[in-house]
């Protein structure tokens, strides 16, 4: 573990000069002392550091904005026209699984506690419980409980060993039994750490979790069951090994023995990604998602017998990025992520041939879409820039029922967002890069400041959707918001997902270079005050680009991210390791190594000169909070002010209403101190 270097004297007096009051002038005679004005006392489980105290006349002014809530779709019930939803009902502080009996309704409260619920499935016969995963504290340990349905006053079953994290994985339809992962973690392991991995599939019957019994034991992390065949007597698995390979496998369920079916055992293609999608009825045909014929991950089936692989969508010059059959397998819905946006395109299955939808959709991005089994009844999520998620059905006669409605805090009229728009720019290299523009209503008048918020992953991408909290800072605040989507995003191709892979890593911390050199050519746009932000890898070209560019930002707000990549694969949870090596790199190679020590923003945080804010939970197993604490000791022995917030009851970002609130409170503070003054 990296300890951080900040001493406790230093500790006390950074906790000191943010609490202070300043002395009181004088008394005056002419008129009597201005009181003090009243402040927000973050909760017990919040670490301050550096931050000034939060006026509460701030918290009471973005106070709206605090209580955005919307849906996201969990499972249809295997027989009613009923539905399971996350959500996070008025005046709570964590989403939980909600039952939803009928379009509108008000949806029964099935899950509580103090960490959020977001998966859960319905028993695959008659529903009548629940199972669903639950972590404690941000850990990602997540525990598989059984939760009875209508028996007032039932509690939730643990099913599973909290010394491993499971995951549901798929059900076995006709027996009602369960299959689910689990691997092992560092905290059970000699020394703290393992050198092995391996991904462990149970077979269990949740009503006795007693008899349950090992299927498979895998070498590695990347590996997850699905889709049973039609008989129930092999299930495919999906192994993962990066973002531009991956393999489908079959296992059968007597002997546990397992085979490779693509690529097969003597291709010799190229790497490519592989993920089945769901079979024919008579189990002769896959249909698979696969990029091995192009750029994008195509819609393709997979004869069986013959191996012989049919393109489908070939068509359509973008990623699937999800699937759904009708049980019946006479309709396919999938989802294409078109620039930064997901649509629904439906398909024959008979002919392979792409048809009309049978309604005009809710305008927005798509999330979870899914079949009802025994109704053929599409279920989907839409958000847009005009409010979250809402959950939607069309039925087979074509007719769009709305299921849920997002709620909106009194006073907001989200009618009147502003709309995103996406935009391009050449990098160094001559590379389009593209990005999310939110600007400004037009009542701002002027050069605007402007907040660049870079996604995480770095295998993941800025959508087009509902911006929540952040809709604050362009409606209310007059910033203009860009969401870049650099080299190694994904949505635009194979080829610029691996642009920034291992040695390649700081072109895309250019890419934001070049984007700085974008902003400064808009008449609209002010490039004397910009702020930098992002999430875990996106805390990383925070930091990077504070170190690259430390003339051309206002500040920055690094979140959850890495802050020197030996000190990060040396000490993120071991089933994560080898899957990040794939991506930045392995330290154990002394080039590598000496690379990655070189690139690191710890390396080079004497070049951090403009205001830092740090934002960490301390249960963190992917970026562990030692890669934040490490970087603010750092930063401050330059003499650069480092604010700092971390939430001892969170991991990977903040889950919890009271902890975002705070962060939001803080991070509107530090926006006016930086680029707002």
């Amino acid at each position: 573990m990296i300890r951080s270097r900040l001493s406790l004297a230093a500790l006390a007096a950074s906790l000191l000069a943010a609490c202070a009051t300043p002395p009181a002038p004088p008394a005056q005679t002419t008129a009597p002392a201005t009181a003090p004005q009243p402040v927000v006392t973050p909760n017990a489980n919040l670490v301050v550091q550096g931050i000034p105290p939060v006026p509460q006349s701030l918290a009471d002014a973005v106070g709206r904005y605090n209580d955005f809530r919307g849906h996201a779709f969990s499972d249809w019930h295997p027989t009613q026209r009923e539905m399971l939803v996350s959500h996070r009902k008025a005046g709570a502080n964590t989403a939980q699984i909600f039952r939803v009996t009928a379009p509108l309704t008000e949806g029964e409260q099935l899950t509580d506690g103090a960490d959020p619920v977001a998966r859960a499935t319905y028993e695959p016969r008659t529903g009548q419980y629940i199972v669903f995963e639950r972590a404690s504290g941000g850990n990602e340990v997540a525990q598989i409980y059984r939760l009875p349905l209508n028996q007032p006053g039932a509690q939730p079953v643990l099913l599973t060993s909290p010394d491993e994290r499971h995951a549901i994985n798929t059900w076995l339809r006709k027996s009602g039994q369960l299959v689910y992962s689990s691997v092992p973690i560092d905290r059970t392991a000699q020394g703290g750490t393992r050198t092995k991995i391996t991904t462990t599939l149970w077979l269990m019957d949740p009503a006795r979790p007693e008899g349950r019994r090992k299927l498979a034991e895998l070498e590695g992390g990347g590996w997850a069951a699905s889709r049973p065949s039609p008989d129930e007597r092999r299930i495919l698995l999906t192994r993962y090994l990066s973002a531009n390979e991956s393999q489908i496998w079959m296992l059968e369920l007597d002997s546990g023995a397992a085979r490779r079916v693509l690529p097969a055992m003597d291709s010799q293609e190229a790497k490519a990604t592989y993920s089945p999608a769901g079979w024919t009825p008579d189990g002769r045909t896959l249909w698979i998602t696969s990029d091995r014929a192009g750029e994008f991950r195509e819609l393709m089936k997979l004869d069986m017998a013959s191996g012989r692989i049919d393109r489908v969508s070939s068509h359509i010059p973008w990623d699937v990025s999800g699937v759904t059959l009708t049980e019946d397998g006479s309709r396919l819905a999938a989802q294409f992520n078109i620039d930064g946006r997901d649509e629904l395109r439906f398909f024959d299955t008979a002919t392979g041939k792409e048809v009309a939808a049978a309604a005009v959709l809710p305008n927005g991005t798509v999330g979870t879409a899914a079949y009802h089994r025994a109704r053929s009844e599409l279920a989907f999520s839409i958000s847009n820039a005009q409010g979250p998620g809402q959950i939607y059905s069309m039925g087979t006669d074509g007719k769009v029922q709305q299921w849920t409605r997002a709620y909106s805090p009194p006073g907001i009229d989200t009618s009147t967002f502003t709309e995103q728009k996406i935009v391009r720019w050449k990098s160094f290299d001559g590379t389009t890069i593209s990005g999310l523009l939110t600007p400004p209503p037009a009542k701002f008048t002027g050069k605007r400041p402007v907040l660049i918020a870079i996604h995480g992953g770095p295998e993941s991408q800025a959508q087009m959707g509902f911006l929540g909290r952040s809709a604050y800072y362009v409606q209310e605040l007059g910033m203009a918001l860009i969401q870049p989507n650099v080299r190694g995003s994904s949505g635009y191709g194979k080829s610029f997902l691996a642009m920034d892979n291992g040695f390649k890593r700081e072109d895309s911390v250019k890419d934001i270079g070049a984007l700085l050199d974008w902003i400064a050519t808009q008449p609209d746009l002010d490039a004397s005050r910009v702020l930098v932000t992002g999430g875990s890898y996106g805390g990383y070209m925070t930091l990077a680009v504070s170190t690259l560019y430390p003339e051309r930002i206002a500040g920055a707000i690094d979140v959850v991210g890495i802050s020197h990549f030996v000190t990060f694969l040396n000490n993120t949870e071991s089933y994560r390791r080898d899957l990040r090596r794939v991506e930045y790199g392995d330290e154990r190679d002394p080039a590598m190594r000496a690379h990655l020590e070189k690139i690191s923003p710890l390396t080079k945080a004497a070049l951090i000169k403009k205001p830092l804010f740090v934002i960490q939970g301390k249960n963190d197993p992917r970026v562990p909070y030692t890669e934040a604490e490490q970087i603010v000791a750092k930063v401050r022995e330059g003499g650069t002010p480092v604010w700092y917030l971390r939430a001892d009851n969170e991991g990977h970002g903040f889950q919890k209403k009271e902890n975002q609130d705070f962060q939001f409170y803080a991070t509107v503070l530090f926006m006016q101190q930086t680029v707002l003054k």
